[in-house]
């Protein structure tokens, strides 16, 4: 966003504010925009240590109204899986030929998944696909001998989520072209997801602050207090 659109944005933002959800949303949306249909995003900003092992925050979550964007995916399995993942939708499927691809350098695609048995093979490429957050995970659902519900779900709007090293997250919850309604049941479903992969060994509030905004935006503060009842925080 140039300077100036983003002052125009900005002046529309009271930064005191605790904005409510959809009152948030609309005002996204009537910003300057960009030439592009920006992404919106939500950031939380969680009550706990990121140095302990014990309450790391990670999970997935299937958004009610999907992302907005077509995710190319690349399979790593053999046999009938091929079959499988490629009946289901997969961009890319193969093992070794894949490998030596990355390996080279390639990297045209959004999402990887893998079936437990090739994880030794795929192992091999941690330093290339683990900074990119590419790399197959149990956790995710994208190490699975079930390639063809893998690839559904994520078809169908899953998001995975980690907090970073600051105990941080920051997660897609659509387009701005998207309904504001649709946004919000987005964004109620990543919240709610949150809150059920809290540690347990997290004491105290949880979930400290959460903000929205757009890819060319300033960020709003959302008041977490309604957002939260829903889901019961404990």
């Amino acid at each position: 966003m140039s300077s100036k659109r983003y002052e125009q944005a900005a002046t529309l933002v009271d930064r005191k504010k605790a904005y409510p959800l959809g009152e948030a949303l609309a005002l996204l949306k009537e910003m300057p925009k960009a030439k592009f249909d920006e992404t919106v995003e939500l950031s939380v900003s969680l009550g706990i240590d990121p140095e302990r092992t014990d309450q790391v925050v990670r999970g997935t979550v299937v958004l009610p109204h999907g992302t907005g964007k077509t995710r190319k995916i690349l399979v790593f399995c053999k046999g009938e899986r091929e079959i499988e993942a490629k009946q289901a939708g997969a961009d890319y499927v193969g093992t070794a030929d894949l490998i030596q691809k990355i390996q080279d350098g390639w990297l045209d695609f959004d999402v990887a998944i893998a079936t437990p048995d090739l994880m030794r093979d795929v192992s091999k490429l941690g330093k290339v696909l683990g900074p990119r957050g590419l790399m197959p995970n149990p956790k995710a659902g994208t190490v699975t001998d079930d390639v063809a519900q893998a690839i559904a779900e994520i078809k169908k709007g899953k998001v995975e989520f980690k907090m970073d090293k600051l105990a941080n997250l920051h997660v897609v919850i659509g387009r701005l072209s998207f309904a504001a309604a649709q946004l919000v049941a987005n964004a109620q479903a990543v919240l709610g997801a949150i809150v059920r992969a809290k540690p347990a060994a997290a004491k105290g509030s949880f979930i400290k602050r959460v903000s929205v905004s757009s890819t060319m935006s300033p960020g709003m503060f959302l008041d977490t207090k309604p957002l939260l009842e829903e889901h019961q925080e404990r």
